[in-house]
């Protein structure tokens, strides 16, 4: 028998290619989790350290899906984009988030003031951090948490310990909850709900603010309200202090040394004053320590502000300076669009003194821990725009 040669046309033979890929590509996303060693050690250690039973443990994971998507959208850029606070700001200062905010405040007004009475934080800043979060709970991501906590546990080797202990945390929370684990829904980092707290920060900050017995961050504005308040003041909010001021630096004044002090206020007026800092209002307020923050913009002046405790704290939430002042700006526009008044100790357009467009601090230091990037999971688990 003659035997021939079977000549495949290019594009066939891309598409079986294709289709290969993808074949193989569904095989690897839900390949059991179970089968590893790695899991099963993750498995047996957890259960043994929290008294927990190992199988109902073992079947949750053998359902789980790995998801190639979380990996890309948790994965640094290899390319640093560039920092641009005027673009940064714009995503969260929309009619969007100021007239749901407006409507979310009269909403849940009862609740927010309740919540400052009881903790401190005013509402506007409880509302700050749910605008920029999910948009007041529109946008709560649809990641399967533990199929994301999964994947990033042990898939994702430069955040694996810290993913590992969040999925032991959604295993305690399913269990206080008594809930099924695979039934929590959120972000593509583990995070959950309005508040988006991942599973360790709802077991150790969430609160049943609503008294009804149960912690809902799904369908819940009110436990979200709560916890929120109660996260900031167990990180430390002072109650009517301020969060942040516009300043100017005066011409000569090198700002480089001061930012690499770092985000924790650590400033003390005289230092400030003495480096070439100055208010845009008459004097500085009496509230002690600061940091001093460049928010930089392509082709125009860099603004410069001082971050006080307050500050510091909503950083504790996203560990970045861009996205604490984002929170802050917000909360003051709700705070001005509600009833005129202004938590912004100076006005948002000033110009700086200096003449620069970029920040001489971007010249010469490394690139900030605060640059912007793809967003991720609140508390221990993101930050750093």
């Amino acid at each position: 028998m003659e035997c021939r040669i079977l000549k495949i046309p290019g594009s066939l033979l891309r598409l079986g290619v294709a289709f290969l890929t993808l074949a193989l590509g569904s095989a690897c996303a839900y390949a059991d989790f179970t089968e590893r060693e790695d899991v099963s050690a993750f498995v047996e250690e957890i259960s043994a350290r929290n008294g927990l039973d190992a199988a109902p443990i073992y079947a949750a994971l053998s359902r789980a899906s790995y998801l190639p998507r979380v990996i890309d959208l948790i994965t640094p850029p290899s390319k640093r984009g560039v920092r641009s606070w005027h673009r940064y700001r714009s995503r969260f200062l929309g009619h969007a988030h100021i007239e749901g905010g407006l409507k979310t405040w009269a909403q849940y007004e009862n609740e927010l003031r309740r919540a400052e009475k009881q903790y401190g934080v005013p509402p506007e800043i409880i509302l700050g951090i749910l605008g920029v979060e999910t948009i007041y709970g529109r946008n709560m991501g649809t990641f399967e948490t533990l199929s994301t906590l999964a994947t990033l546990a042990f898939d994702y080797p430069p955040r694996a310990e810290l993913f590992r202990g969040e999925l032991e945390s959604l295993f305690l929370l399913a269990r206080d909850q008594n809930r099924d684990p695979a039934s929590y829904v959120g972000s593509f980092a583990g995070a959950i709900g309005w508040p988006q707290f991942l599973p360790s920060s709802i077991r150790r900050y969430a609160v049943d603010f609503n008294g009804d017995g149960r912690i809902d961050f799904d369908n819940d504005a009110v436990d979200a309200i709560g916890s929120i308040a109660n996260y900031l003041r167990e990180h430390g909010w002072v109650a009517g202090a301020p969060v942040a001021i516009r300043v100017r630096l005066l011409p000569g004044t090198d700002p480089v040394p001061l930012i690499e002090t770092g985000i924790e206020p650590s400033l003390s007026p005289a230092q400030l004053l003495g480096a070439g800092i100055r208010p845009l209002t008459d004097s500085l307020p009496d509230a002690g320590e600061a940091t001093l923050v460049d928010l930089e913009t392509p082709g125009v002046d860099t603004e410069y502000w001082l971050g006080y405790r307050n500050f510091y704290v909503i950083t504790r939430y996203n560990r970045s300076s861009f996205y604490a002042m984002a929170v802050f700006q917000l909360a003051d526009a709700l705070r001005a669009s509600r009833d005129g008044s202004s938590i912004v100790a100076a006005p948002p357009k000033a110009k700086s003194a200096t003449k620069s467009k970029a920040s001489p601090a971007a010249k010469a230091k490394k690139p900030s821990k605060a640059a912007p990037r793809k967003k991720q999971a609140s508390q221990p688990a993101r930050r750093k725009k």
